[in-house]
């Protein structure tokens, strides 16, 4: 397959935001292993046995994508920031509900003539979830302080992508990038440290 352009990947996802679900089948294609990456380097962050593979949340993320409406897209740097943010809610989530089955939230909703699926429960002692929650929390509370930071995490740290990628989609210079990549990491380790 020959490689696509960068032009053609932002004349794809213009076409997939006016309605074109031909140009959405194509980038799937064209994207699927950048996405792959990106989740990966999501997944390194879980716990050991996590039931979510790779594959499952790039598809999952596509799920969530497809019904997104009057988007405009500018380009492929624009679409991988959306999918980090998308990929981060869906773990966020999953760990939230973790966490609540952990303590006891689960057990309220299991029948009585229902057989228990003990490879659904999280693992015992699993603070994984917390920790990503904990994260979470951080990150939005941050957000509400600069909102700019919080991004330039996101798009690094969760979304894998270079200080020149990350400074293209916030509109900012690569040393604005670095020295909020600074700022931000020093904070959230101090917020975490709690």
């Amino acid at each position: 397959m020959a490689k696509t352009t960068s032009a053609e990947i932002t004349s794809l996802l213009q076409a997939w935001s006016h309605g074109d679900a031909a140009a959405l089948d194509r980038l799937t294609v064209v994207l699927h292993e950048e996405l792959r990456d990106m989740a990966h380097r999501y997944m390194r962050h879980e716990r050991p046995g996590h039931t979510l593979q790779t594959t499952a949340l790039v598809n999952e993320t596509y799920l969530r994508l497809v019904d997104v409406k009057g988007l405009d897209w500018h380009d492929r740097v624009h679409f991988l920031a959306v999918c980090a943010q998308v990929m981060r809610r869906i773990l966020v989530d999953a760990a939230r509900k973790r966490a609540s089955a952990k303590r006891g939230g689960k057990l309220a909703r299991v029948e009585h003539s229902t057989a228990v699926d003990f490879e659904q429960l999280p693992a015992a002692g699993s603070d994984r979830a917390a920790e990503l929650c904990a994260l979470d929390d951080a990150l939005n509370t941050m957000a509400q302080m600069d909102s700019r930071r919080a991004q330039v995490i996101e798009l690094r740290f969760f979304g894998g992508l270079s200080v020149e990628e990350t400074a293209q989609v916030l509109k900012v210079s690569p040393q604005t990038v670095m020295r909020d990549w600074r700022i931000a990491r020093a904070w959230l380790a101090r917020e975490l440290r709690r």
